[in-house]
């Protein structure tokens, strides 16, 4: 058999698509995706979710199929017995499925279904945790016009000058294993982090390197029209008219500086991976479930149902093994995260359950794609127009800058 690829799966919640310094947001502060996407990957510019919350989307990406499919429209309807999903398919075919305890998919009220989805979790909790906010008030009372806002503000640093959260200790446990990993099975890693989801906070350096002159116009409310209900109905229960324009570039920003510390920990999990020997051996996928208003349209966090680009316009970039052609940058072609599933599984030589191969088939290579991602300008060239279950993304048609990578603080 084939030596078969590790799969890396860095999955931070509710990052907009437009986060991406190298997706063209002057505010934005991402220097190791930047020079992932320049150098190592594709960018996909275009990638839609399937859902605007995380378990409709990550039950349709980790199988294959829309939420609609089985019923996965809502955040209380998640995986259940009698379904499968890509980590246990991987896991029923020799990988070591790693992931940690926040998933998002798996409904955990049943005992031992989760455990069915991995060889190893990973359960949080178990290293000291930061400390907390500069003002623990920010929220105030009901009718304060934070109340509602999600805005934290600036987390306290230790006396080290760190803020230590879950997301690191879950990438500190990630890079554990990938330094003791089993030496006769390949790797599968799914990191499900939460930043930047709500509460929008962050310390130093994070919390003040965004230079809020740069962040870009929102979408003010007043100048749409035709927009749903809903929205206009979570405006007048948040109670945020009262929020300013620099009040919402504030929450901009602190929002932005989230994204930057996930940029940080991503950039310490890749040199992690070369530093043993195995990053040419990976597919490594870095995408986010959905998106977050973060002042558009007035509105902080997301919703469920409504499907603006700032929801479901989300990151996706991805680096197949060195031993497959590749043409790094980034890709304005539209794909979505429904062929996660396809592409991961072909990627590991796997054959997906037959009821979900129908879904996407997994076609990808760049000789001759059928449908699904592929990588090559050139090999996109000659394809014939996709159609609806047969979305092919383009490889690059502009070259991403080439920063030099940074971790930033540690």
């Amino acid at each position: 058999m084939a030596k078969r690829p590790h799969i890396i799966i860095f999955n931070p919640d509710e990052m907009r698509g437009d986060a991406l310094a190298h997706l063209g947001n002057p505010a934005s502060i991402t220097p190791n995706l930047d020079a992932f996407a320049a150098n190592e990957a594709v960018s996909f510019g275009q990638a839609y979710c399937q859902n605007p919350v995380c378990v409709p989307s990550r039950c349709s990406f980790f199988t294959g199929l829309y939420p609609h499919v089985r019923g996965h429209r809502t955040m209380s309807h998640l995986l259940r017995p009698g379904e499968t999903s890509m980590l246990k398919e991987l896991k029923e075919a020799g990988y070591y499925v790693w992931m940690n305890d926040r998933n998002d998919l798996t409904a955990g009220q049943i005992p031992g279904w989760t455990e069915s989805h991995a060889t190893e979790i990973y359960y949080s909790g178990q290293k000291k945790q930061g400390p907390g906010n500069v003002n623990p008030d920010q929220r105030g009372e009901p009718g304060n016009k934070y109340y509602y806002s999600h805005y934290e503000g600036q987390l306290k640093c230790n006396a080290e000058g760190k803020n230590y959260n879950g997301d690191d200790e879950v990438v500190d446990a990630a890079i554990e294993r990938i330094h003791n990993r089993p030496a006769d099975q390949p790797l599968c890693m799914f990191l499900g982090l939460v930043y930047p989801h709500t509460p929008y906070r962050v310390e130093e350096p994070y919390f003040s390197t965004i230079d809020r002159a740069k962040l870009p116009k929102r979408v003010h409310a007043d100048d749409c029209t035709g927009k749903p209900l809903m929205e206009a109905e979570i405006r007048k229960y948040a109670g945020m008219q009262d929020f300013t324009d620099a009040d919402w570039d504030e929450l901009r920003a602190v929002y932005l500086g989230m994204c930057m510390k996930i940029d940080v920990q991503f950039g310490k999990l890749v040199e992690a991976l070369k530093e043993e020997g195995i990053y040419d051996d990976c597919a490594i996928f870095f995408l986010s479930d959905h998106g977050d208003f973060t002042g558009d349209f007035d509105l902080p966090e997301k919703a469920q149902n409504c499907f603006e680009d700032c929801l479901t316009r989300v990151p996706l970039l991805i680096k197949p093994p060195k031993n497959i052609p590749l043409d790094p940058g980034i890709s304005n072609s539209m794909v979505e995260l429904v062929d996660f599933y396809a592409t991961a599984m072909d990627l590991a030589g796997v054959q997906p359950t037959p009821t979900l191969a129908t879904a996407c088939a997994p076609c990808w290579r760049t000789a001759a794609p059928k449908c699904g991602i592929t990588f090559s300008a050139k090999a996109a060239a000659s394809r014939a127009k996709p159609t609806a279950m047969n979305t092919t993304a383009t490889a690059r048609t502009a070259k991403a800058p080439r920063p030099q990578r940074s971790t930033g603080p540690r």
